[in-house]
């Protein structure tokens, strides 16, 4: 019989979503949803991501039918099927889990696993906005930055799997901000999701809403801790404050794309994750400041775009492309 589905995983640090996919990229079920950072120990994290999957399946009646199973995670390495030392997973800290083994041993299913970023990156490939393309690098604008990077219709990997890191280039060279993976300065630091409602934090501290813009910001209303959203909503309600934090973020990351862009000239940069849902708010800048800092014989040929997969599914058929 043939095998017309795949499980798409796509891990994430607050959740994992999971999905059953089929040949035309149509994912046919609800995803389910378990949370990632409920769990401090691997092995239970992977006891319970068995059950989801092995529920989903059962539900979907594709039990037989079913090809593989495909991960996108957070310093997934795609030669070893590994996770290694990813900061951004309450189970992941500075160790290396199996990750395919482990899962094909459970599941008695062929598991194949990436970077999450690079999972992406295949997904777009096979299924989105890079069909038919053959350079391009994925930004994935999330908890933290992500990449993944498309040179003659092959992904870079490089020699230990680990290839493309750029949200741990650097952003800021002196007097940077700290980042979860230990450095400082990185783009992930200033780019990402919680780089954005840091930047929004320190302006607020330094009285920018009322020094610059002669206005008290409504950010300075919320009691939470300030989110992304909530800088997102402020600026769609033309909160100078939000909007300059969006500003700033797109400097930085754009100012970043323009170094990405000289060694690998991509047709595209492709944008995707939670941040893109902010539109031309962070698209705008990133492409004006890209630009201004390409060389002469790049300025206004690489498109800044965002993903074309639905969005309620994209990391899941991103993850799912790799298991065909």
């Amino acid at each position: 019989m043939e095998q017309d589905y795949v499980v798409g995983v796509d891990i994430g640090g607050q959740t994992t979503k999971i999905g059953i996919v089929d040949r035309k990229g149509t994912v046919i079920c609800e995803p389910l949803i378990i949370r990632t950072d409920a769990h401090t120990d691997e092995h239970l994290y992977f006891d319970d991501l068995t059950k989801a999957i092995n529920k989903i399946i059962a539900d979907t009646q594709t039990s037989g039918k079913i090809k593989g199973v495909g991960i996108g995670a957070p310093n997934g390495n795609y030669y070893e099927g590994t996770i290694e030392h990813a900061p951004n997973l309450t189970w992941g800290g500075r160790k290396t889990i199996k990750v395919t083994e482990i899962l094909s041993g459970k599941l008695g299913l062929p598991v194949t696993l990436t970077n999450d970023a690079n999972a992406a990156a295949v997904g777009e490939m096979t299924y989105g906005a890079a069909i038919g393309m053959k350079n391009f690098i994925m930004i994935t604008l999330g908890t933290g930055v992500g990449s993944g990077i498309v040179i003659n219709g092959q992904v870079v990997y490089g020699h230990d799997g680990f290839a493309g890191e750029l949200g741990h280039t650097t952003a800021v060279r002196y007097n940077g901000r700290q980042c979860n993976c230990g450095r400082v300065g990185c783009i992930e630091a200033y780019a990402s999701a919680i780089g954005l409602a840091k930047t929004a934090r320190e302006y607020l501290e330094a009285n920018m809403d009322k020094d610059q813009f002669n206005q008290r910001s409504p950010l300075r209303d919320i009691n939470a801790p300030l989110t992304s959203k909530d800088v997102y909503v402020a600026a769609s309600q033309g909160d100078g404050l939000a909007k300059k934090v969006f500003e700033f973020t797109g400097m930085k990351l754009g100012e970043s794309l323009a170094d990405f862009v000289a060694f690998s000239a991509p047709q595209v940069i492709i944008l995707f994750g939670g941040l893109t849902k902010a539109g031309d708010l962070i698209k705008k800048p990133t492409e004006h400041y890209m630009n201004e800092n390409l060389l002469s014989i790049w300025k206004n040929k690489v498109a800044v775009i965002f993903s074309l997969l639905p969005e309620s599914d994209a990391a899941i058929l991103g993850a799912s492309a790799l298991a065909w």
